[in-house]
């Protein structure tokens, strides 16, 4: 009896576990550009993309400064990183 429980209550566990890790957003890319560095991660239901973006210096000793908005591809995210902090001249920036 208690080892049917205690069977039970592990496969419980694991299948809680596996259940949160399913949920989770995944971490694409990092990189940086300009003064900053950013990471580029896709939403849990791989609908969106979105950026955490840090000050170089303090990429990985704190949590990041901005958290932006959802994206609807990781180009358009990468793209946005590019024109508007590593400051880049491509055509999809804004004059």
């Amino acid at each position: 009896m208690v080892k049917k429980f205690l069977v039970s209550l592990l496969t419980t566990i694991t299948l809680l576990s596996l259940s949160s890790v399913a949920n989770a957003d995944s971490l694409v890319s990092n990189g940086s550009g300009g003064d900053y560095s950013y990471e580029l991660w896709q939403n849990t239901g791989n609908t969106g993309y979105y950026l955490k973006i840090w000050r170089r210096e303090s990429y990985g000793k704190q949590e990041a400064s901005l958290t932006t908005h959802s994206f609807e591809s990781s180009q358009d995210a990468l793209e946005y990183f590019d024109c508007n902090y590593a400051h880049k001249s491509l055509p999809a920036c804004p004059n």
